[in-house]
């Protein structure tokens, strides 16, 4: 079964969640503080996040996660707390979990990630011939986005965003349809998901030299890849 890594400094929330997880067959490890997460992180097929521990930031540790991994993230926030779910789905989480909460929605978001993340990576994009934009290209085998000669560190959502545009160049998605095609049907997220990650791909897409109106907004409906034939 999966390893769930648990990274919260109050023993409580810890406890309950771990438990809710071994019954439902996960294998759980703990952290209390981001010195004990980073040495357990390697070995984790997805992390539950507290972003207020005590000896940093858990946005600034997603951050840093981020660079160098594409392991599905659950963050966990208060209910006063918006701005850091938005800036965590930003920077990459996959999900957020609000304050307090049941152990039981944990674990069904837990798996609802999951299996988003198997059928990611579970596609048959070897197959597949890489999708170009003028200089935008996404090579679905490796799963590499490039502006021009540009790398773009991309999350896992981001690059599967891009992916749902590239193969439609023109056609104009509806939010409902953007998250039943990148999030799933069993995820509950909102419509300020979708525009939380198409405002950081615009600015991923720019910061390498690219034209972030490429993503146009079609005010009332969504968004669609800007197609100039």
């Amino acid at each position: 079964m999966p390893a769930i890594l648990v990274i919260d400094d109050e023993p409580a929330i810890r406890e309950s969640l771990a438990f809710a997880l071994r019954r439902d067959g996960f294998e759980i490890a703990e952290a209390a503080s981001l010195r004990e997460a980073r040495a357990g992180v390697a070995s984790a097929d997805l992390v539950i996040l507290d972003l207020v521990l005590p000896d940093g930031n858990g946005l600034e540790f997603l951050r840093s996660l981020r660079a160098r991994s594409d392991v599905p993230v659950i963050i966990l926030t208060s209910r006063d707390e918006e701005t850091d779910r938005v800036v965590g789905l930003e920077i990459g989480a996959d999900d957020y979990v609000l304050k307090p909460f049941s152990p039981r929605e944990v674990t069904a978001r837990v798996r609802a990630v999951l299996r988003r993340s198997a059928r990611s990576a579970g596609t048959h994009a070897e197959e597949e011939k890489p999708l170009r934009k003028d200089r935008l290209a996404l090579d679905l085998r490796t799963r590499k986005a490039t502006m021009a000669e540009t790398e773009l560190a991309l999350s896992r959502t981001e690059f599967n965003l891009l992916t749902l545009f590239l193969r439609s160049p023109g056609r104009v998605f509806e939010r409902s349809q953007i998250l039943e095609a990148v999030w799933g049907s069993d995820v509950v997220v909102g419509d300020r998901t979708v525009d939380v990650h198409i405002k950081a791909l615009r600015r991923k897409l720019e910061e390498a030299g690219g034209d972030p109106r490429v993503l146009e907004t079609v005010r009332g409906v969504g968004y669609r890849l800007r197609d100039d034939g």
